[in-house]
């Protein structure tokens, strides 16, 4: 990849001259689409992100929302999609990595992670080897460093076959005095490079990560992904909370996209500064780097941080404490930004025009055509059967096993139900963490399919007792730049923000990823939402106890569009309807309500599989359940915004739900699940459930 034509003129009459080598690499980086937004920025104002939790919204390495007046968490995502296909342990290893390092360099602590992962048809050797290595390189990373893998999904879809995506959200940790920012304070400060040595890894990455991939890309690409090391990051993590015990750190950015060049030039771009910058002193771990290799490696584990004169001898003690690498490469200046190397200077530009200065695109949208019923005729027992095996649907235990979700002491409930719970006694709270999103409802209707992923999401936290704070975005699409493309990429923005509105949860930052295209086409518009809220109430399990009876609460749909059900036994059908933005709202406060009631005995939503599968997932070896419903479309119906209650009280239950339905679907028995469907009675025990259930453990251990 070059710089295209029209920039390099628009750099030109800039300039006033013809941009250096170096210039030229970094414009091409820090303007590619992976770091300037160019597709994606026009249709961003459409998320809502100020509440008053909201300390930090968007813009910054991780957005910071308020638990109390001295306690605040961080949250943030980023997408390592092109370089997990490459390399999936690496380039998942570094997804990790990087977006630890943008929750230390908002002066927290990271407590939790989430991995949302996608993948082509599970059936497909290729597939499964990617799987198996993005979940080792995820576990290797986030078990070495000591944050817990709490929440997350894994789907599959043919059209992620030339094109995985891997997208990993974390949460931090913080006081108010410790807030740190990426916007540099004064010009004289120093910048301090700490961390490791760099090399020649992840050369041109966010180039890379703005191009369609190749049918060569796992070979030709490799020396774009960036390799890991997991214990210097420990080291780093630790290094990071030293230097703001003190009180060291003025700013700091962490070195991701674009590596030293990004890093520095947005720090001082934001706090409206220039800098002076010697490559020279940039530790090196290969020999005669030149000044764009310095400039563009994306090699892991290093941080920049604004340090005052009198204090960068401090910084470096603390350094060597660590075993980490840290040299004085620069200042914050007035002025422009500029680098030399060798003694003459390769970067002279004005910062901001770097950092801000790329064109939007003006691109052509087109909507996806409706779809109409076309219901096949099949078996209950063989759909349930097809439904309960999918192994989107399936359970996901051989992927989160293999996470320490327990490590730091704060899991209050682990991977597995609806939400994970984050004990916080800091601000005498627990924090609920979610996220995913299914690619079956987007790729059937963009925009309803991403009300439905926010929706069901929000729910997740109300079926624990949650409120939702705050959410976060990885909008993923494939090139933008075909109509068709960018119609559906629109309409997930679009129908993100309005349900995240609707549901007043201000989406504080995100991350985009374009150009998801390979010789297999583009992939499905994938908009993962990773979503906190605090839960400070009872907060049910999902697992039936067999101390009540079953009830539906919720708005049905009515349809089948983008279910796993149609999948299975083709047809075609409309996206289910979902509430409109009041009825939904209230829908989640009756559930949130009923969730916390001393009466409910178990509690779980209905989304991906339908009803079929939340009740699958309800019964146990020792509780099961004998449900009726009306028709098939009530059975496997995915419309979110539902949940299955467990409840001894049904005068509570009537009285918390207000004008929401509630639909009595049956009791509780012993180990078996017994389903009616007009009359079509299934019923499967425990155990063949759970083989059912456990094709990913099958084929993969």
């Amino acid at each position: 990849m070059t710089l295209p034509d029209a920039d390099r003129d628009l750099v030109v009459a800039e300039l006033g001259r013809d941009p250096t080598p170096a210039e030229e690499i970094l414009f091409e980086n820090l303007w590619s689409e992976h770091c300037a937004y160019r597709s994606s920025r026009p249709l961003l104002s459409a998320f809502d992100s100020e509440g008053d939790q909201v300390v930090i919204g968007p813009g910054d390495d991780a957005a910071v929302v308020s638990l109390d007046e001295d306690t605040y968490i961080t949250l943030g995502i980023e997408s390592h999609n092109h370089p997990s296909y490459v390399d999936p342990y690496d380039g998942a290893a570094t997804g990790v990595g990087g977006i630890v390092r943008d929750t230390l360099s908002m002066g927290a602590y990271p407590i939790a992670l989430a991995d949302c992962l996608y993948f082509g048809d599970f059936d497909r050797e290729h597939s499964r080897y990617l799987l198996d290595g993005v979940v080792e390189g995820i576990a290797d990373y986030g078990n070495a460093i000591g944050v817990p893998t709490v929440a997350g999904a894994t789907s599959f879809h043919e059209k992620y076959e030339g094109n995985p995506l891997v997208n990993v959200a974390c949460v931090g940790l913080l006081s108010a005095d410790r807030l740190v920012t990426a916007e540099a304070q004064k010009a004289g400060n120093k910048l301090v490079l700490v961390g490791s040595s760099t090399g020649r890894d992840g050369l041109g990455g966010a180039s890379f990560a703005s191009e369609d991939l190749a049918e060569d890309a796992e070979t030709e690409d490799r020396p774009a992904v960036q390799v890991g090391d997991p214990y210097t990051e420990k080291l780093l993590i630790e290094c990071n909370e030293a230097l703001l015990d003190e009180e060291l750190v003025e700013s700091a950015r962490d070195l991701g996209a674009a590596g030293l060049g990004g890093a520095s030039s947005e720090l001082v771009a934001k706090g409206g500064f220039g800098a002076q910058i010697d490559l020279n002193a940039v530790h090196q771990r290969e020999p005669n780097m030149n000044a764009f290799e310095i400039l563009l490696s994306e090699s892991q584990e290093r941080m920049c941080y604004e340090v005052t004169p009198e204090n960068v001898e401090r910084v470096q003690e603390l350094a060597d404490r660590f075993d980490l690498g840290s040299e004085v490469i620069g200042e914050v200046a007035e002025g422009n930004y500029v680098c030399t190397f060798d003694g003459e200077t390769v970067v002279d530009v004005p910062p901001m025009f770097l950092a801000e200065g790329a064109p939007m695109n003006d691109l052509d949208a087109t909507e996806p055509e409706p779809v109409e019923r076309d219901l096949p005729e099949f078996a209950l027992s063989e759909a349930l059967e097809a439904v309960l095996s999918d192994p989107n649907t399936a359970s996901k235990e051989w992927v989160y096993r293999q996470y320490d979700h327990e490590v730091g002491l704060r899991t209050a409930r682990r991977p597995g139900d609806d939400s994970a719970l984050l004990d916080i006694p800091e601000a005498e709270t627990k924090l609920a963490f979610t996220a995913g999103a299914d690619p079956n409802w987007t790729d059937a209707a963009p925009y309803d399919g991403a009300r439905a992923v926010a929706f069901e999401n929000a729910t997740n936290l109300a079926a624990k007792g949650a409120t939702p704070l705050a959410a976060v975005d990885c909008l993923n699409g494939g090139n933008p730049e075909k109509p068709d493309v960018y119609g559906g990429f629109k309409g997930i923005v679009d129908g993100l923000a309005d349900m995240c509105s609707a549901l007043s949860v201000p989406v504080v930052g995100g991350n985009v990823s374009l150009y998801n295209d390979s010789v297999s086409g583009p992939i499905p518009p994938t908009p993962t939402l990773a979503m906190v809220g605090t839960a400070d109430g009872n907060s049910p399990g999902m697992s039936l106890t067999g101390d009540g009876d079953l009830f539906l609460v919720g708005y049905p749909g009515d349809a089948l569009g983008g279910s796993a059900l149609l999948h299975h036994e083709g047809g075609s059908d409309a996206f289910p309807e979902l509430p409109d933005d009041e009825t939904a709202a209230a829908a989640l406060e009756a559930i949130r309500a009923i969730a916390t009631d001393d009466s409910t005995h178990a509690v779980h939503d209905v989304s991906h599989g339908g009803l079929a599968v939340t009740l699958a997932e309800m019964v146990t070896e020792d509780v099961g359940a004998d449900v009726a419903v009306e028709t098939v479309v009530q059975l496997f119906d995915e419309t979110p915004g539902r949940v299955v209650v467990e409840s001894t009280d049904v005068d509570a239950l009537v009285s918390l739900a207000g004008d929401v339905p509630i639909y009595e679907l049956g009791t509780t028995t012993d180990d078996s699940l017994g389903v009616s469907v007009d009359g079509d009675y299934v019923a499967f025990d425990a155990a063949k459930i759970a083989d059912l259930r456990d094709v990913l453990t099958r084929e993969l251990d």
